[in-house]
Order: C-alpha cells, then sequence, then structure tokens
C-alpha cells in the first residue's frame, strides 16, 4: 500500500497543474468583474476564493482516482458480464447498476428540491428507473451493432412529442434532468463499462461503440420527468435563493465551509457504496483479482471520495452565492445585454473545471490512438458551452421558450449524426452528459437564477434550462469536428488511391467475400 501511494505522488504533482489550469481561468474572470462593473461584498469573495482552492484540490484527488479505482472497476466487470453471453444476466445486473448509480448521484437531490407537486423520492425513483432502463438498451446495442443515430432518432421523437403535452413548468426540469443525472459519480464508472462490453467483441466497430452509454442515460431521465410531468398536475413552486454569507474573520469563514463538509462526507460515501458493494460481489464470484490490483483500487477509491467531498463543499459553499449574486449584479444594471459575453466567457472556461470531463477526454484519446486528442476534445467542448450559455442568458433576458432552441438543435445534431462517422456521433452525444456536472450545476445555474430575480422573470420556466443548454450544444461542435476530419480524410483518400482502395475494403463488411 505504501509503495502505491509513493508512485502516485508524481501523478497528483500532474493532476493538481491540470486543475491550476482549469480553475484559475474562472477565478480571474471573476476577480476580474468584482473589481470593475460587478462589485460584491468581501464576505462573497473570500468564500468564493476559499471554494477554488477546495474545487482545484478536489479535481487534484478526484482525476487520479478515478483513473485508479473507477475505471478498472467498471471495465473489469462489463468485461466479466459481457463474457458470461447470459442475457437475462446482462439485463438485470445492467438495470440494478444504473438504478442504484442514479440514485447515489448528489445532483439529483438538488434537482429533486425543485421540482413542483412531486414527492421527492417518487422523482428520484422514476429518473433512477430511467436511467437503469436505458442502460439495458445501451448494453444491447452495444451487444447487436444497433446503429446509436437510429436510437437516437426514435428516442428524441417521444420526447419531443410528449412535450407538446407536458406544462411549462416541466420542459426545462426534465431536460436538466438529464444533464444532472449523468455527473461525476456516474459518468466514469459508465464510462468504464462501455470499454469492457467492447473488449468482448473482435470487430473492427468495437472500439466505436464502447461510446454511447452516456448518451442513452441522459434520455431515460428526461422522459422520466416528461411523463411525470403529465401524470401529476404541476403547482407554483417557490424559489429559494441561496444564501449569501457574512463572515466577520477568518474564523467564522472556515466554520462556514466546515458546517457543509460533513453532509457532503456523508452524501459522498453513501454515493460510492453501492459501486463498491457491487464490485466487491463480482471480485468474489468472478473477478478474483490479485491484492495489489485491490490495493491500488481502494487507494483510488479513497482519492475519488476525498477528492468529490473537496470538489463539491467548495462548489455549493464557495461558488454558489457567488454566481447568484454576480448574476443578480449584472442583470441589475443598465447595460443588462453585456450579461452574455460574460456568460459566453465563463462557460468557455467553465468546462474545463468539470471533473468526468478529464475522464471522458482521456478515454476519448486512448480509445482513438491520439486521432481525437484531448486537447481538441477540449476546445470543441469549451465552444459549445460558451455558446450554449450565451444562449441561456437571452433565455433569462427575453423569457423565450427554451423548445425554440432545444427542437432545432437537437434536429441538427441528430440530422448530421447521419453522415459524421458513428464514432463521431457516440462521443458527442457523451460529451453532452459529461459537459453538464456539478459546476454547471452549481455556478451557471445560480448566475442565471440571480440574473432572472434581477429582470423580475421566471425561475422555473426562464433560469432552468441552462443544464439542458449545456448538455445540447457539444452535440454539434463534437460532430462538426468529425465531420470536418472526415473530410480532409476523404480528400487525402483522393491524392493516395492505394490509401483510397484500402479504405474501400475496410468499408465492407465483416463477412464480405473478396474474389480476387
Amino acid at each position: 500500500m505504501d509503495n502505491i501511494l509513493k508512485a502516485s505522488l508524481p501523478k497528483l504533482r500532474e493532476k493538481l497543474l491540470e486543475a491550476l489550469q482549469a480553475v484559475l481561468p474562472i477565478v480571474a474572470i471573476v476577480l476580474v468583474l468584482c473589481f470593475t462593473i460587478a462589485p460584491i461584498s468581501p464576505s462573497i469573495l473570500l468564500c468564493f476564493l476559499l471554494g477554488a482552492a477546495m474545487i482545484i484540490v478536489g479535481i487534484m484527488f478526484f482525476t487520479l482516482g478515478a483513473e485508479m479505482s473507477m475505471s478498472p472497476m467498471g471495465e473489469r466487470m462489463g468485461t466479466m458480464l459481457t463474457k458470461t453471453r447470459s442475457l437475462p444476466l446482462i439485463i438485470g445486473v445492467g438495470f440494478l447498476l444504473g438504478f442504484l448509480i442514479t440514485i447515489s448521484e448528489p445532483d439529483l437531490q438538488v434537482l429533486a428540491n425543485q421540482v413542483p407537486s412531486i414527492p421527492n423520492m417518487t422523482l428520484i425513483l422514476s429518473v433512477a428507473a430511467g436511467v437503469g432502463l436505458f442502460l439495458v438498451m445501451a448494453f444491447l446495442r452495444m451487444l447487436f451493432g444497433i446503429p446509436l443515430p437510429r436510437l437516437l432518432v426514435l428516442f428524441y421523437s417521444i420526447i419531443f412529442i410528449l412535450a407538446a403535452f407536458v406544462p411549462k413548468e416541466f420542459l426545462a426540469v426534465a431536460f436538466d434532468s438529464g444533464g444532472v443525472t449523468t455527473g461525476p459519480m456516474t459518468v466514469p464508472f459508465i464510462m468504464a463499462l462501455g470499454v469492457g462490453v467492447a473488449a468482448i467483441r473482435s470487430d473492427r466497430h468495437a472500439a466505436d461503440d464502447s461510446f454511447g452509454l452516456v448518451a442513452l442515460c441522459s434520455v431515460g431521465p428526461i422522459l422520466a420527468v416528461l411523463i411525470l410531468g403529465i401524470a401529476f398536475q404541476a403547482s407554483d413552486s417557490t424559489y429559494i435563493p441561496p444564501i449569501l454569507p457574512e463572515v466577520n474573520d477568518s474564523v467564522e469563514l472556515w466554520q462556514l465551509f466546515r458546517e457543509g463538509l460533513p453532509t457532503y462526507f456523508k452524501e459522498i460515501a453513501t454515493s460510492l457504496l453501492p459501486i463498491i458493494l457491487m464490485f466487491g460481489g463480482f471480485q468474489l464470484v468472478a473477478l478474483k483479482l490479485d491484492k495489489r490490483t485491490i490495493g491500488r483500487i481502494a487507494v483510488g477509491l479513497a482519492y475519488t471520495y476525498m477528492g468529490l467531498v473537496l470538489f463539491l463543499t467548495g462548489a455549493n459553499v464557495g461558488f454558489m452565492p457567488a454566481g447568484n449574486y454576480l448574476g443578480q449584479v449584472l442583470a441589475g444594471q443598465s447595460f443588462r445585454w453585456v450579461l452574455i459575453p460574460i456568460g459566453m466567457l465563463i462557460g468557455y472556461f467553465i468546462v474545463k473545471a468539470e471533473p468526468a470531463v478529464y475522464v471522458l477526454n482521456k478515454q476519448v484519446e486512448e480509445v482513438t490512438d491520439g486521432a481525437i486528442s484531448a486537447q481538441a476534445m477540449g476546445m470543441a467542448l469549451s465552444a459549445g458551452v460558451s455558446l450554449s450559455v450565451g444562449l441561456a442568458m437571452v433565455r433569462v433576458l427575453t423569457g423565450v421558450s427554451i423548445l425554440w432552441f432545444l427542437i432545432p438543435g437537437y434536429t441538427f445534431a441528430i440530422a448530421i449524426s447521419l453522415i459524421v462517422p458513428k464514432l463521431f456521433t457516440a462521443i458527442a452525444f457523451d460529451a453532452g452528459g459529461v459537459a453538464s456536472g456539478p459546476m454547471t450545476a452549481t455556478f451557471l445555474l445560480p448566475l442565471a437564477q440571480g440574473a432572472c430575480v434581477a429582470v423580475g422573470g421566471n425561475i422555473v420556466t426562464d433560469a432552468f434550462g441552462v443544464v439542458a443548454m449545456v448538455a445540447m450544444t457539444p452535440l454539434i461542435t463534437v460532430q462538426l469536428m468529425g465531420l470536418i476530419a472526415e473530410l480532409k480524410t476523404r480528400k487525402a483518400r483522393k491524392a493516395q488511391p492505394a490509401f483510397a482502395l484500402a479504405a474501400a475494403y475496410a468499408e465492407l463488411p465483416d463477412d464480405a467475400i473478396i474474389e480476387l
């Protein structure tokens, strides 16, 4: 165990540098705003800065912990599950995994408290059942090689048909739920499961199909909340803004964060427990991993736990009040439209601080053997989130229905999925769920809520939907990146006849007969 801890120290330094590069630009933007056009109280500023420090350390521990524990656990369980070739077992265990992980996702509790007229547990169980069902569908898609675009066309058509019958109070929250449930606890494990399931297949499309699980798991919660919206009569909901901190000295500042820590110690322990118990069962029955591997996974779980506790405490206690107050100040000025470019700038950098984004970018780079670099993925995600936050701020200031953005956006994203290489489509729809994580829920959503309060808008219909917008635009930007790459490849093929002939053979079915 000591050797494992010592071996991880150089990696921790590397992850610390990555975390600093991700969070410091957001801190710099907020500081510039605070000292220029959006002054805030010293108490809020100090909370924000301490929260940023905790987020940096949290990202450092989480990203290394996910590499050491969540990814190998998910891959081994996915591989073992697929090797059984037992369809009932795959369906049963797949549903159970999706259900348990979703119930333990911390961000789902936040969503449940915001939905009017539905008991919290009713909503949580419905959303968890939706994720479990669609995780099973994702497994079956991979095992039988069903093209992802066909399923996306089918399910999003059903979603937008249902949206016509749902009260407007439910629309934004329903689409937000798809992003909220694919958080830092769910994404690393589900993506690793996909790699493990695909590893059993020997055909050349297996790597392509290892992505897409997060994409389908994001559909289940949307359908669940839309169906609940039809079944339950919506009533007026009361918006409770975050409490703006007032501290007189450093001791009171630390006390504020110390009071929040026990909550997240408990939440993250509850979140990790189902995954640990499930993996323990697999280990006893079939995996039989050696002690060194188990020790490495145990250290990784400890890092993951510590990282998520620090991250969520910093984000909820430090970032949420700052985001809400900044939104109020910016939207309360005579030049309130400045909220749009500022929101776009914050959106560009804030996605880099999402914990699960590191996991996605690294896995994309590994599976594609560097053809899609982590840097290229990061730029595509940043561009998409920047655009989405700008559009979300337009909604806050104008009160335009979210469907005016979601219907054209998803229609375009699904339309280009028919001509884009399917690997890019699967990665793009996974990226949408990954980008809309806790940083969006604890900073961008409060920013929109604060601005909505300042302009006198409807919190439920106008401010909610930020998560949904953030989840939508990467679908377009990542696929456009894939389309450009495909066009460049075709151009290169035309210039090299031999390469074109090899590429033509590669497009043939696996069982094709070639006459020589």
